[in-house]
């Protein structure tokens, strides 16, 4: 793992780079996770240097004092800022909330990309009732809504339900609700025609919590996006839909 300090704390981030020479992809993960959900694309630093980031409070960053909201999303989008500026990136990659991160980092910062793609997020995140409640009252139950059939993930198997459920727990109730929260007051709709980097919007066939619409609503609304559609997969499609995910990234960043 290697760090940067910025704003008065340390954001890490693990390189992954067996000598490429394509554009280097920066990736930012969702609610509760850390640079750990990037594992299986490890695979594409064959062809482009890959970076994952820890957000505040995730992984092996420090954490941030912020509110939940824009307060936690512009803290979260400091730590995106300083370490592609660290490495140099050309491309942001974001699922989930870390797909929210990138999107206000593009219409609110002054950091220039190639490219950006955009898997299992949306312009609006809403939160259902109950798990705002559940994080904070019950939060094993939580955990076990994330990992019911179609959440995270459409059909893995136990182990790597376990891995999931206790990097989960690792990361604890009090940031994922920061999360939660943040994602639920996250909207950009109407602002996306501002992003003039070409798009890929990446779904999981059967991902429940971010939806098909919601990707087709990012390429109705962004000027140059294309959709591609993960096969048997939820959520996490990176890691369920591994192989499909890399090469989809291969894809767009060698036709583009």
């Amino acid at each position: 793992m290697q760090t940067v300090t910025h704003h008065g704390r340390t954001t890490a981030y693990r390189v992954f780079d067996r000598d490429a020479t394509g554009p280097t992809v920066l990736a930012v993960h969702g609610s509760g996770g850390s640079h750990r959900a990037w594992s299986a694309q490890a695979k594409l630093a064959a062809d482009y240097p890959f970076v994952a980031v820890d957000l505040s409070g995730h992984g092996e960053s420090e954490d941030v004092s912020a509110d939940p909201g824009y307060e936690t999303l512009s803290a979260y989008v400091d730590d995106v800022v300083a370490v592609a500026e660290a490495v140099d990136a050309d491309v942001l990659l974001g699922n989930s909330l870390g797909g929210a991160v990138v999107l206000s980092t593009l219409l609110e910062r002054d950091l220039d990309v190639e490219r950006v793609i955009l898997a299992g997020t949306g312009a609006r995140l809403p939160v259902l009732d109950d798990l705002l409640q559940w994080v904070a009252e019950d939060f094993e139950r939580v955990i076990e809504f994330f990992h019911e059939p179609d959440h995270l993930f459409h059909d893995a198997d136990e182990a790597t339900l376990a891995v999931s459920r206790k990097a989960l727990r690792s990361t604890g109730a009090a940031t994922l609700e920061r999360d939660f929260r943040t994602a639920h007051a996250f909207d950009v709709r109407g602002d996306l025609s501002a992003v003039d980097a070409p798009a890929l919007a990446l779904v999981g066939e059967y991902d429940r919590l971010t939806p098909l619409h919601f990707h087709e609503q990012l390429c109705e609304e962004l000027p140059d996006c294309e959709l591609t559609v993960l096969d048997d997969a939820a959520h996490l499609a990176m890691l369920e839909a591994s192989s499909q995910f890399n090469d989809a990234v291969r894809t767009f960043l060698s036709e583009r």
